[in-house]
């Protein structure tokens, strides 16, 4: 056997190299953002109830379609309450953040389906079994 063949054997038996993954979308990043955010804002409410400024924050259920989400985004930053709660302050600047991504960094791919601003006041329901459909 010649001495090269077996680290050309092993090189080839390893494997293609590791593809790196494609960075993320502006759709990926608004999405992935809202999601934290709203797993965030209710540990905030889990966590600091006796805090009453908490449950004076407006409601942060977040829907990335809904054209109503800018304003409840661009609410919520402004909204006094909490100003020195490091969780809130923490908050609030991926707010900010989200905010500034959809409105200038990601505009043109943003896609509303909705303008139904009572939507966002409530989260939906989680469906765990499909409707019947005879009933």
């Amino acid at each position: 056997m010649r001495p090269w063949l077996l680290p050309l054997l092993l090189l080839l038996l390893a494997g293609p190299p590791a593809v790196r993954p494609a960075p993320p979308t502006c759709y990926s990043r608004m999405l992935g953002l809202s999601r934290e955010i709203s797993r965030d804002f209710q540990m905030l409410q889990a966590t600091e109830p006796s805090e009453p400024c908490v449950t004076y924050l407006p409601r942060l259920y977040l829907d990335i379609h809904n054209y109503c989400v800018l304003a409840k985004l661009r609410d919520f930053v402004a909204s006094p309450q909490c100003r020195r709660l490091a969780p809130v302050d923490a908050l609030k600047e991926k707010v900010r953040k989200l905010y500034t991504i959809m409105n200038s960094f990601c505009r043109r791919d943003l896609v509303f389906l909705s303008n139904d601003c009572s939507a966002l006041e409530y989260p939906l329901p989680a469906t765990t079994v499909p409707p019947d459909p005879q009933g």
